[in-house]
């Protein structure tokens, strides 16, 4: 046998109704410098394992009582991590092999050989080791590729969260319709990651940056002198997708002759480098986005008719950020989490203005205005508080006065008087009422309060 510094240390555990069996068992695993636990019975052993986990478990098949496959049986429900071995005289060697077919990782046959065991605990290790990797792998994986947050809780989102669940398990092609800004992208990318084709590549194309010479190469690759410049051999996004999912953004900017070379792409599933003659299968699943009325562009002969309806199989229209304000503080939260968590800004938040201000602009650039308008509010806070002076002024001219006959409209009546018997002089205004600078300039610019003949302060 091996000597203990040899191998990894293992919780065993043996069960044969020999006690020769157990004994020598027991003791050769014991010298491999393992922990062995013995049973007699398959209810002895499987209140063993109410107690105890164990690494492996080597079962007799002939027992008295329960045998060693409905033990098996049991300890796979009971404990499911444990790698089960079935020892067998040579009689009954058929039914071992029906033990492997119910889960067993092998079986030995009796009399054992020393030396035979201790090869046959390692290559067990060993497989425990791998298959638990492959957990690992596969979990860290699914974190990867888990869908994209679409956060919110308008019904308008919570459809389209409804409507993703329903088509990324399939193939069908989806188009996605929506103003610039609205998380197109992001979208497909949740598309792509509920699909069976999430553990594939997910190759991005923005077909509106790029010039129609250079997105035919980029799309459909090139050959080694295909054009001036054309060194070697480029292979295109569809190849690069093999196995995943080709998204195409700004579809409606596509030009006709490219939008001739996609159709055959998506109907024949085979691409030809530009250069070249052999056609190249071909295997992904085709997401695309515009920003664009692409019925209006049929009709205007600009789109290709087949090509529409080749790729509004499936048609996710994403509603702009104004018709679903309620999911405005959600998102502004979201970014602020995510951005102040980036930057290590710890314990930021919104001041209520702020969030007053958030939620009172009409966002006309959508999701992505928002995002950059978080971002920049937590590169310029000098605090713990995002405060309306920290987002662009655009956002904080919206905000609305205060009710005349409110609490607010009198708070800036006092204000005003404050400022104009102090001539101005912040310092000392801000004295008088009994507040800091910064809150005073919050003030004054929430209520629009302009000092006389000057511009808005």
């Amino acid at each position: 046998m091996s000597t203990p510094e040899t191998r990894q240390v293992l919780r065993l555990l043996v069960v044969d109704d020999e006690a020769i069996v157990r004994d020598s068992l027991g003791g050769w695993f014991r010298q491999d410098g393992h922990r062995v636990d013995t049973a007699a019975s398959a209810k002895e052993a499987l209140a063993l394992v109410t107690k105890e986990a164990y690494d492996i478990a080597l079962v007799d098949v002939k027992m008295p009582g329960m045998d060693g496959l409905e033990l098996q049986a049991r300890l796979v429900q009971a404990c499911p991590d444990t790698t089960i071995i079935v020892m067998t005289a040579y009689a009954s060697v058929d039914t071992a092999v029906k033990a492997l077919k119910e889960g067993a990782y092998d079986y030995i046959v009796k009399p054992f050989d020393p030396d035979d065991l201790s090869q046959l605990i390692r290559r067990a290790a060993e497989h425990r080791s791998l298959k638990a990797e492959n957990v690992r792998l596969r979990r860290s994986l699914e974190d990867v590729t888990a869908p994209p947050p679409l956060v919110g809780r308008s019904p308008a989102l919570r459809r389209i969260a409804e409507l993703v669940a329903t088509v990324a398990p399939t193939e069908s092609t989806v188009l996605i319709a929506g103003e610039s800004g609205t998380g197109k992208e992001l979208v497909a990318r949740a598309i792509h990651a509920g699909s069976p084709r999430r553990y594939g590549p997910l190759v991005v194309v923005n077909c509106g940056a790029l010039p129609e010479g250079i997105l035919e190469s980029e799309l459909f690759g090139h050959e080694a002198g295909a054009f001036t410049g054309a060194r070697y051999r480029h292979k295109g996004k569809f190849e690069a997708a093999e196995g995943g999912t080709i998204f195409l953004d700004e579809i409606g900017e596509v030009s006709p002759k490219v939008q001739v070379e996609l159709l055959r792409v998506l109907e024949e599933k085979v691409v030809t480098r530009l250069g070249g003659t052999s056609p190249v299968r071909v295997d992904f699943r085709i997401v695309t986005a515009t920003n664009q009325d692409l019925q209006a562009r049929v009709r205007a002969g600009t789109f290709r008719d087949d090509l529409y309806w080749r790729l509004n199989v499936f048609l996710l229209e994403i509603p702009p950020l104004r018709e679903r304000r309620e999911d405005v503080p959600l998102l502004a939260q979201h970014f602020l989490s995510r951005f102040a968590a980036s930057m290590s800004r710890k314990g930021l938040r919104f001041a209520p203005e702020a969030l007053q201000a958030i939620e009172a602009y009409p966002w006309p650039g959508n999701v992505r205005e928002l995002q950059n308008a978080i971002e920049r509010a937590v590169v310029v806070a000098d605090g713990t508080l995002i405060e309306p002076r920290h987002l662009p002024l655009r956002v904080t001219e919206t905000l609305p006065g205060p009710a005349p006959g409110s609490l607010a409209e009198m708070e800036k009546i006092h204000i005003r008087t404050v400022l104009a018997n102090a001539e101005w002089n912040i310092s000392r205004a801000a004295h008088v009422l009994g507040v800091d600078r910064t809150t005073l300039y919050n003030k004054i610019r929430r209520y629009g309060l302009e000092r006389p003949g000057h511009g808005s302060t």
